[in-house]
């Protein structure tokens, strides 16, 4: 075996043996960004409101590992993202102020919204207050 083929036997070996071990670096889960798409949802103060649906959208890092979904500190749902996004649908059941947090691999992004009063008229909702 020449030099070269031997120092790159080496090396290769040296690698694998690397990626094997226990601490090696893997790619991080993370959520990168949290929207609150508000649908056909309008108001003056805010475009969030009772009764009306909203989807929260995580736009994903590492597409695979589950995602949770809070609203206020209570777990509303987990999914399995697709093709790098997670949603869900959001109907908030309270008006004021919501922080929104989506979280995978424990790692996550948050948004606060206002909430009003939703009066809903077949898929569009009319908001008042917030």
């Amino acid at each position: 075996m020449s030099d070269r083929k031997f120092a790159l036997a080496v090396a290769a070996t040296g690698t694998a043996v690397l990626a094997m071990m226990p601490g090696a670096p893997t790619a991080s889960a993370a959520v990168s960004e949290l929207t609150v798409d508000p649908s056909l949802s309008v108001g003056m103060s805010t475009n969030y409101g009772t009764g009306c649906i909203h989807y929260l959208v995580a736009r994903l890092s590492v597409g695979i590992v589950p995602v949770a979904f809070y609203d206020n500190g209570a777990l509303l749902a987990v999914v399995n993202p697709t093709d790098g996004i997670a949603t869900i649908p959001w109907v908030p059941s309270s008006t004021g102020g919501h922080s929104l947090v989506a979280l995978q691999d424990g790692v996550g992004r948050g948004v606060d919204v206002s909430v009003g009063r939703g009066y809903r008229f077949g898929e569009s909702c009319v908001v008042t207050g917030g």
